[in-house]
């Protein structure tokens, strides 16, 4: 096997824990889960673990940072291996089962980027994967290649400042992909069995320096009545029919003193009839957080602005929805619960500081908030009855910038070098 499965003997550390077969693992389809949101609520979670007390862990063929996700009990991430794109396959003992192997890697740029950003997204039929190189594919189940294009070679390259960063997503129909960048920007869809482009439209805004620049996802939703895909990028939120990409609604106005240097990282989060944004550089102390709502249709900008805050916010975490609340991890580790409809703070805490700051976005599983620093810490907390205490700190002994993925009772952790899997004390 290329990737042996190393078995976790721990000096002094021993536990037990209860697995339940593949039909108790719920699917984790997508980067953000079910429902696009980051969290579940049902389950008992891991508190305490680290580099030498784990399930599981095997080795990884090359460093990537997408998000593993899981269907009917097995797991599918992307990452390089031997220096070409690759869907990899493992059960849930950790061991591989299968890889499907592109052409060669377009490797990252950023300390802590790489070709494999982007993370794998299914429809229960197929695994719809992207990367850096322009590769773009659908695999089935079994491993064999349905399809495959290069988007690079078709659209032209990307002129992102940093690394791909925008996953695939489903509609009923097509697999959709959007490049926001300076240049041509577009949302586009392609067919499931054929990868025949369905339709593709223009996105293209006038903004300050590098604000054109998107990193975000976007997400299936409905909107009145009818299936849609929100879009976050260039200063403006859009919705656009599924069916053939026409703008049925934007807004925009989120940068009105023009700043510079604001590209769009994280993704947004919906509660109820409300998108919350998180916009601006937290990270130099210029945070925005925005609270939209999605009524209405055409030009909304005058009248869909509910709230807006100028003192907190995130630049790269994606935010986590959970219970009718929108909780943020911030950049430097600061924690902050935001009513959804109103933007105020609900609670708020904070991790140890530390020079490392946060890259992946946090997950929230049962009442535990996972936070990894970039570092290779990653965070437990517990936010249950709107009290924020933090219950661990586990050092994984390498980078981790993949977002924690719930597997039944166990939490899949993607490092730098590994996959760990580490499960609840029965």
């Amino acid at each position: 096997m290329p990737n042996k499965l190393l078995v976790a003997v721990v000096g002094l550390v021993c536990f037990s824990v209860q697995l339940g077969s593949a039909a108790d693992v719920p699917d984790w389809r997508s980067w953000r889960g079910p429902l696009g949101n980051g969290s579940i609520e049902r389950g008992t979670y891991p508190v305490k673990f680290s580099a030498d007390e784990y399930l599981w862990r095997t080795q990884l063929p090359g460093k990537g940072c997408s998000t593993p996700i899981l269907l009917d009990g097995l797991i599918y991430l992307t990452s390089p291996a031997d220096g070409n794109d690759a869907l990899l396959c493992y059960d849930l003992d950790g061991v591989e089962k299968w890889r499907a192997v592109f052409g060669k890697e377009n490797a990252g740029k950023h300390r802590n980027g790489s070709g494999s950003n982007a993370s794998p997204v299914t429809d229960g039929n197929a695994v719809f994967v992207f990367f850096k190189s322009g590769t773009f594919a659908a695999v089935e189940l079994d491993g064999k290649v349905r399809w495959k294009t290069d988007l690079v070679e078709r659209f032209g390259k990307d002129t992102l400042f940093w690394d791909h960063g925008t996953s695939p997503v489903l509609t009923e129909k097509y697999v959709v992909m959007t490049r926001m960048h300076q240049g041509e920007s577009w949302l586009a869809a392609f067919d499931k069995a054929t990868g025949e482009i369905a339709w593709k439209v223009a996105r293209n805004y006038s903004v300050p320096t590098e604000c054109d620049h998107g990193y975000t996802t976007p997400l299936v939703i409905q909107h009145q009545g009818k299936e849609s895909i929100l879009v976050w990028g260039a200063e403006h939120l859009t919705i656009h029919n599924a069916s053939d990409g026409q703008v049925v609604w934007s807004c925009g106005n989120f940068n009105p003193e023009a700043n510079k240097l604001w590209p769009a990282i994280a993704t947004p989060v919906i509660v109820g009839d409300m998108v919350v944004i998180a916009y601006g550089r937290n990270d130099r102390g210029v945070p925005r957080l925005h609270g939209i709502r999605m009524t209405g249709s055409g030009d909304v900008t005058a009248t869909n602005h509910v709230w807006r805050r100028d003192d907190v916010g995130t630049f790269v975490p994606t935010p986590v929805a959970y219970q009718g609340r929108v909780i943020l991890v911030r950049d430097r580790g600061e924690v902050a619960c935001v009513d959804p409809a109103t933007g105020k703070t609900i609670w708020e805490g904070t991790f140890p500081r530390h020079r490392s700051n946060y890259y992946a976005s946090p997950l929230i599983a049962g009442d535990k908030l996972y936070a990894p620093r970039e570092d290779g810490t990653v965070f437990v907390a517990s936010i249950a009855n709107d009290k924020f205490e933090v219950l661990s700190e586990n050092d994984m002994g390498e980078s981790v910038i993949g977002s924690p993925v719930p597997a039944a009772n166990r939490i899949l952790i993607r490092g730098e070098t590994h996959l760990f899997c580490v499960a609840a004390k029965e």
